[in-house]
């Protein structure tokens, strides 16, 4: 199961994720959040992974997904605290080079600046 917790810090939205992001139900849920965000016009979007305890391949998809939807809204996708199964897997996907990451979230939501 996966839930998404919405907040936001000057512009920038942070989701904060719990749970697992893998095929079903809980990759769609990221999917359908970042989506009604830039629908939204919210543009600058954290993804904070701090309690996200399993990732599959679904998951990284939904990953990807949501950083190429926010890239063709002219909007940015960044990764919060990866923990380290996570990190591990975006590592050896070589997806880590994609991805704006950080262990801060006050410097992720100054990154945007």
């Amino acid at each position: 199961m996966l839930t998404v917790t919405e907040r936001t810090i000057d512009d920038v939205t942070i989701l904060d994720l719990n749970g697992s992001i893998r095929l079903g139900e809980e990759e769609s849920h990221l999917r359908e959040a970042v989506k009604n965000l830039l629908a939204a016009g919210r543009t600058k979007i954290v993804l904070n992974l701090d309690e996200v305890d399993y990732i599959d391949s679904s998951g990284i998809g939904a990953l990807v997904y949501s950083f190429t939807t926010a890239r063709r809204h002219n909007g940015q996708l960044k990764l919060l605290n990866l923990g380290q199964r996570v990190h591990d897997v975006l590592t050896l996907t070589k997806l880590l080079s994609v991805f704006e990451a950080f262990d801060d979230e006050d410097k992720a939501v100054k990154s945007f600046a």
